[in-house]
């Protein structure tokens, strides 16, 4: 059956057949999306979980899309998909507090450091300004790593609700603005970023390479990756003019 006809069986006469091949049809973007985070997170959470968080997500742009609209379920379905996986992760407390506590113990000591030299800020600087060995440093950085990548992606779920990479501007006129800024302020901060952060970011979010992948690429160790790309979001993170 054409997804066209699917939509107007269910939108316009409720049946719930359809609705359920249309779940059917649209399962695989919930499992891309879902492997996507799941290697995002460093598999700190089951996949299953994810495709079932993602599933209720689904369900729910099913349910409040208008098929009349020149959008593509697609893009409209990836918005709530994700949404609706941050939002469940974020619902269980997931991530122990004390790597909470120490990820804002980072944010912090580094916001001071930026205040005060700007972004050029050395590893070496930053043990210091924690009062950590460089060997304990990295190791903290590895540990508050999962927790780095979740908190930007909540910060920007909670205030803008979209996904970066979709193109959702005509369905949320009123959205426009917030996403265009957030885009400049992102874009910003990533030009303020050295080349081999620039480099980090294009390899992990638009290559979509993982964290071995990319120290192949250049030529460090996979948890030297992990820790720079710690440093990155919450540099990321402090930029952007989002609320915790």
């Amino acid at each position: 059956m054409e997804n066209k006809s699917l939509w107007k069986k269910y939108k316009e006469n409720n049946d719930q057949k359809a609705k359920e091949e249309l779940i059917k049809k649209n399962i695989q973007l919930v499992k891309m999306i879902a492997g996507r985070l799941f290697s995002k997170y460093n598999g700190k959470v089951s996949f299953d979980d994810l495709v079932g968080y993602g599933s209720i997500g689904l369900i729910d742009a099913i349910e409040k899309f208008d098929h009349t609209r020149d959008i593509k379920f697609s893009t409209y379905a990836n918005i709530r998909i994700r949404g609706a996986i941050i939002d469940q992760l974020r619902s269980i407390d997931w991530v122990p507090r004390s790597i909470r506590k120490k990820h804002k113990r980072y944010e912090s000591a580094l916001k001071q450091l930026q205040e005060r030299y700007g972004d050029k800020i050395s590893d070496k600087q930053i043990a210091d300004k924690m009062n950590m060995e460089m060997s304990e440093y990295y190791d903290f950085l590895d540990e508050i790593s999962i927790y780095s990548v979740y908190s930007l992606d909540k910060k920007i779920n909670d205030n803008i609700h979209f996904d970066i990479q979709s193109d959702y501007n005509k369905f949320q006129p009123e959205k426009v603005l917030q996403k265009q800024e957030l885009i400049e302020e992102l874009t910003e901060a990533i030009e303020e970023l050295d080349e081999r952060e620039k480099k980090i970011v294009q390899l992990y979010y638009y290559s979509e390479l993982t964290y071995k992948e990319i120290a192949q690429v250049l030529d460090i160790t996979q948890s030297r990756i992990s820790q720079l790309h710690s440093k990155i979001i919450t540099k990321l993170s402090l930029k952007l003019k989002l609320g915790d």
